[in-house]
């Protein structure tokens, strides 16, 4: 479906807060009430198995729910991070844009308030329901981070493939420091586009070496199909 047409049959996908948004230096707001974010219980232990899958779409990483945010209003745990990337004829797939800006890619760590609701799909309409951390990615140094499941790509080349791989620390994604960033009330960036997250975008972008996205991420997979799944961050 066209996103044009998209709040003819979800009608969040009308509305203000409808995510991503392109982050102009003319709507930021300095709020000195805002804390660096707090990771707790990233590092993994590698007799901690994880589920590496294809949606269609995306890579999907499972994760353990003792990981959480602890610098937010509520218990934020971790349910799972995907990613978003352009292709080869559109290199830039990034979903949020700074100054007009879009980058080559755009991982999304997303958690859900474990203090109000049992569970993701509980909370996932819940205007308080989810806490996603967005982080910019750029091509240029090679990022060993990244190897930890890039390595095991190969193994998930169709939809609905999944593998089993080795917990790793999960912080050694995000960029080093965790207390610049852009904070807003937005909504699932696809139908039906809950107004229910609260979005972390870091200042700050990581970087990934062409030779890991030409080789892990655009090959193994079919055409991505972005903006095609209800729980697609």
């Amino acid at each position: 479906m066209n996103p044009h047409h998209w709040p003819k049959h979800y009608p969040y996908c009308g509305g203000a807060f409808q995510s991503p948004i392109d982050i102009t230096s003319e709507m930021l707001r300095f709020d000195p009430t805002l804390r660096p974010i707090e990771v707790q219980n990233y590092n993994l232990s590698p007799n901690e198995q994880l589920t590496l899958g294809n949606n269609g779409h995306s890579v999907q990483i499972s994760l353990p729910h003792k990981m959480h945010i602890s610098s937010l209003p509520h218990h934020y745990a971790a349910a799972q991070l995907h990613f978003h990337w352009g292709s080869s004829s559109r290199p830039s797939g990034s979903e949020h844009r700074v100054n007009s800006k879009q980058y080559a890619a755009e991982m999304h760590v997303v958690h859900f308030n474990t203090e109000k609701y049992p569970n993701m799909s509980m909370a996932v309409d819940k205007s308080d329901g989810l806490a996603v951390l967005g982080v910019l990615i750029e091509v240029g140094e090679f990022n060993p981070a990244f190897e930890h499941f890039l390595k095991f790509i190969n193994g998930i080349k169709y939809r609905g493939q999944k593998v089993q791989m080795p917990g790793f620390n999960i912080r050694s994604l995000l960029p080093a420091r965790l207390d610049e960033y852009y904070r807003y009330d937005g909504s699932l960036t696809t139908p039906p586009c809950y107004p229910s997250v609260l979005w972390t975008v870091f200042r700050n972008h990581v970087t990934i070496s062409r030779k890991q996205v030409s080789w892990h991420w655009q090959q193994p997979f079919t055409p991505p199909m972005p903006r095609t799944q209800s729980l697609c961050l």
